[in-house]
């Protein structure tokens, strides 16, 4: 085998080392360092290049506020679990992000993936046909719409499209597919004869939808931001203590349908 079959094992622009010498995309990470903060760096390193303020703004939003959902998400509750089965805490972080599935987790990427269909079908007006398509070829359920918890809004949701207004406003994205998604729970409501909430995952897909990432890197994303909230919640637990805690207290039987 030669040094160029060795070299070539793995490519990549993203980071050039030797030693004494980092570069990443190209920019010696000394200069990085305290000048970018972590969601320009994330964008960096997944767009090769630095967003404007708007946009990095816009994405920090949407990160802050997929952090956490309480113990009952599945994600948290797991991270909790395995702290109290004496696992350390990448652990407990590694076990959590795994249960961040299609059902749990992926809603978001599905979401960004319906925006996108839309808008290359025609924006607003092909809401009613692509809807007809998404439910016979991939889903009865619309990603991004309804809540089991948070009726008749999730407060998220308002919020981070009221800043997706600002930023359109700002010329920093177009708010077409913030207009697409408002078209789709319009006609959700007309379907349905009331009005679903559009969810974290639905609202945070406009942004990313907005900021031009690719749909994959919507769940991408969502585990990097959840990751902060499993985080928090397994150090909480190792702080309490507890052992072997299971997802009910004890003395709660499941149903035994033999």
């Amino acid at each position: 085998m030669s040094q160029s079959d060795v070299a070539d094992w793995w490519r990549t622009s993203i980071i050039d080392m030797e030693p004494g010498r980092i570069a990443i995309r190209g920019t010696p990470i000394e200069a990085l360092i305290g000048q970018l903060s972590f969601v320009q760096m994330i964008w960096l390193m997944m767009r090769a290049e630095t967003p404007s303020e708007g946009q990095a703004r816009l994405l920090e939003a949407a990160m802050v506020a997929a952090v956490d959902h309480g113990p009952q998400a599945p994600s948290i509750a797991t991270a909790r679990m395995a702290i109290t089965c004496g696992l350390g805490l990448n652990n407990a972080m590694a076990s959590a992000v795994n249960t961040l599935g299609d059902v749990h987790g992926g809603a978001g990427e599905q979401a960004v993936e319906l925006y996108q269909a839309i808008d290359a079908a025609g924006g607003v007006h092909a809401v009613p046909t692509e809807l007809d398509r998404w439910l016979a070829e991939r889903s009865r359920f619309i990603p991004g719409f309804g809540h089991r918890f948070h009726k008749p809004e999730d407060p998220r949701a308002p919020r981070l499209l009221e800043l997706v207004e600002a930023a359109r406003q700002q010329g920093v994205c177009q708010g077409r597919f913030a207009a697409i998604a408002r078209a789709i729970q319009d006609e959700i409501e007309t379907r349905k004869g009331k009005r679903l909430a559009m969810n974290i995952d639905g609202a945070t897909a406009v942004i990313y939808a907005e900021l031009g990432f690719a749909a994959p890197l919507a769940r991408g994303l969502f585990c990097l931001s959840r990751s902060v909230g499993i985080l928090a919640h397994a150090w909480e637990q190792q702080q309490q203590g507890g052992r072997n805690k299971g997802p009910t207290p004890p003395h709660y039987r499941w149903t035994y349908e033999g």
